[in-house]
């Protein structure tokens, strides 16, 4: 039987096999979808009348390679304003050189709240338009 964080038993269950999708609200989704598509290179597309911008990043199953899994990222149109302050999620991206990309944003004029580095690999974190807290990460090999 496994043992969760705090040392207690716990009976076998169904767990969490990955990131199935990030959703952000926007109360520009237009803007914010442009602003991540210029600065992390994705390509976004639209939906629901422009009111959904969104891609899939797929990835082979670790295990059995013959399956094919997705987590999903997509920006939606909030229904109602947004608070300027509010701090619903971090995410955290990977990248293979950290110090190139902040490089390439700090060009971009987008600032570098701090950096750590950890045995185990190298952070930063940053702000979107809007906000949202997003951490890059970059494992160490």
């Amino acid at each position: 039987m496994a043992k969760n964080v705090i040392g207690g038993k716990v009976e076998k269950r169904i767990s969490v096999e990955g990131i199935g999708g990030v959703f952000i609200y926007a109360n520009d989704a237009k803007a914010l979808s442009n602003w991540y598509a210029h600065h992390f290179g994705l390509r976004l597309e639209t939906y629901e009348d422009g009111k959904v911008y969104g891609t899939e990043f797929k990835y082979r199953r670790l295990g059995d390679s013959s399956q094919v899994d997705s987590t999903v990222f997509s920006i939606s149109q909030s229904k109602t304003n947004l608070p300027a302050e509010r701090r619903e999620c971090v995410i955290n991206y990977r990248v293979k050189d950290l110090q190139g990309f902040l490089d390439q944003l700090k060009a971009d004029g987008i600032a570098i709240e701090r950096t750590e580095d950890f045995d185990y690999g190298r952070f930063a974190w940053i702000k979107d338009p809007e906000g949202n807290r997003i951490e890059l990460y970059q494992p160490l090999s």
